[in-house]
């Protein structure tokens, strides 16, 4: 499993950055701006990232104010999860963005860097969203 992780500081207390991460419909300002053809409820968001894939999300599991576990609604290209973890002090919010993937050597080599880059952009549009 390759692992890609990005961590903030948001200056909003869990149960907002909670509240604003555990509804889909929200993701698609985290999202890169080349996404296309987003589709989302509360649970569930579909979306094309363009000549690579489309993928569906579904939110798997929800803890209040700490943690918010998305994976794949449909089959992915690879088996993959998305996590947002929260922990709270002095009225900001640490928040840390990990995505797990199982990619072959060839995969690893192509799509370590945009998955990177995904994750460290999730994080930083959750920042200037939520300050």
């Amino acid at each position: 499993m390759s692992v890609f992780e990005s961590t903030v500081t948001v200056s909003k207390p869990a149960a907002q950055v909670y509240a604003f991460l555990a509804d889909m419909n929200n993701h698609r300002q985290l999202m890169p701006d080349n996404i296309t053809d987003w589709t989302s409820t509360t649970d569930v968001a579909s979306f094309t990232i363009p000549n690579i894939t489309k993928l569906s999300l579904q939110i798997d599991e929800r803890v209040d104010n700490g943690l918010v576990r998305i994976i794949p609604a449909e089959k992915p290209p690879f088996d993959m999860e998305l996590k947002w973890e929260l922990s709270e002090t002095d009225g900001a919010t640490k928040a840390t963005f990990t995505i797990t993937a199982d990619l072959n050597m060839m995969m690893k080599m192509l799509a370590s860097g945009p998955l990177q880059k995904l994750a460290d952009g999730e994080t930083t549009n959750l920042v200037s969203i939520l300050s």
